[in-house]
């Protein structure tokens, strides 16, 4: 079992090594729009797990994300090869490819702050011409006692 700083630096090495790869060895143009987001290794250095994700030609475009996965597992022989070749590692560990949910996670957190602003905004609206609905001063005062009452009572 390696110390938890060696599985990082791995793991950040396996990332540079992959990210190059795919920018100048590997060829296939699927893999154009591919990046390499984090790479995460067990404990015994055995097992790779790389997060990538796969950026659209256009805003407006859809993401080919199933031929990145078919590039990807195509490729993972070359690129363990590589990763084997840069790290110098006894054993070379093994590449799982899996798609990085991050991207769609922050999506669907800015869906839902533009929708909380929207509602806020609305309530803003709305109370804006909003009066109260019992008396404007709601509040207990304690009971003023006038001149006459205070007579009788031989207060004064």
């Amino acid at each position: 079992m390696a110390d938890q700083a060696r599985a990082r630096k791995l793991a950040k090495r396996i990332s540079q090594i992959v990210a190059g790869a795919l920018e100048h060895e590997v060829k296939d143009p699927r893999l154009s729009m591919v990046t390499i987001t984090d790479t995460r290794v067990t404990g015994d250095l055995r097992e790779a797990t790389v997060y990538y994700t796969v950026l659209g030609e256009r805003v407006d475009a859809e993401p080919d994300t199933a031929g990145a996965a078919a590039a990807l597992a195509s490729a993972t022989g070359v690129l363990r090869s590589m990763v084997g070749a840069g790290t110098g590692v006894r054993y070379t560990p093994s590449l799982t490819f899996v798609p990085d949910q991050v991207p769609d996670t922050a999506r669907h957190m800015e869906d839902l702050l533009a929708r909380t602003r929207e509602a806020d905004a609305e309530l803003a609206r709305l109370a804006a011409n909003a009066t109260p609905a019992g008396d404007p001063d709601p509040y207990k005062k304690p009971r003023e006692v006038e001149d006459d009452e205070a007579e009788a009572d031989g207060t004064a």
